[in-house]
C-alpha cells in the first residue's frame, strides 16, 4: 500500500504543477495577444455604441462610432457627422474590452485624407476644429498632409491652410 500511495502523491503533484504551469502559460498568452490590440480595433468592435472622446485641445465629444480606419473614426450624434483623426486622441469612454480582428488591406488603406477628399468633393459645409480656432466652411483642396478650408463668406484670400497634425475636429452636417 505504501508504494500505491507514494505513486498516488506524485501523481497528484505532477497534475498541481501542470495546472499551475498551464495556468502560467495561458496568462502569459493573454498578456501577449493584448499587447498587439490597437486602440482602432477596439473602436471598430465598439461598432453602433455611444462613446466619449477626449480631443487634443481639451475638446469632447460624443456619439456612436459608425465607421473606422487606422487613421480616423466617424462618430455619429444624430444627423451631425463628427470626424476626428486618431492622432488627436487623447481620450476615450464606452470602449469594449475586446477587440475586433485585425482591419483589411481596404480598411488599411483608407486615409485621414480619403474622407477629407470625399468631403471636399461632396461641397459638404464643415466646421474644421484646429489648434486654437474653428473655422466653418468648405474644403477645396486635400493635400498629402493639409487641407485649404475656404470660410462661409469668404473668397480666396481667406483661405487657410490646416495642416492634418492641427486638426482636432471635422464635423458636418
Amino acid at each position: 500500500m505504501r508504494w500505491e500511495a507514494l505513486f498516488g502523491d506524485l501523481e497528484a503533484q505532477l497534475d498541481a504543477t501542470r495546472r499551475a504551469d498551464l495556468q502560467a502559460e495561458l496568462g502569459e498568452r493573454v498578456r501577449a495577444e493584448r499587447s498587439s490590440v490597437s486602440v482602432v480595433d477596439r473602436v471598430r468592435a465598439a461598432s453602433g455604441a455611444r462613446l466619449r472622446v477626449w480631443v487634443a485641445g481639451g475638446l469632447v465629444v460624443e456619439g456612436d462610432a459608425i465607421e473606422v480606419a487606422t487613421q480616423w473614426v466617424l462618430l455619429a450624434d444624430g444627423v451631425r457627422r463628427v470626424l476626428v483623426p486618431t492622432d488627436a486622441l487623447v481620450g476615450m469612454a464606452g470602449l469594449p474590452a475586446i477587440a475586433a480582428p485585425p482591419a483589411g488591406a481596404v480598411e488599411r488603406r483608407l486615409s485621414l485624407g480619403h474622407v477629407l477628399r470625399a468631403l471636399a468633393r461632396d461641397r459638404a459645409a464643415v466646421v474644421v476644429v484646429a489648434d486654437g480656432y474653428e473655422l466653418g466652411g468648405r474644403l477645396e483642396r486635400v493635400g498629402a498632409d493639409h487641407v485649404d478650408v475656404t470660410p462661409v463668406g469668404g473668397g480666396a484670400a481667406a483661405l487657410r491652410t490646416v495642416p492634418f497634425g492641427a486638426l482636432r475636429v471635422v464635423r458636418s452636417g
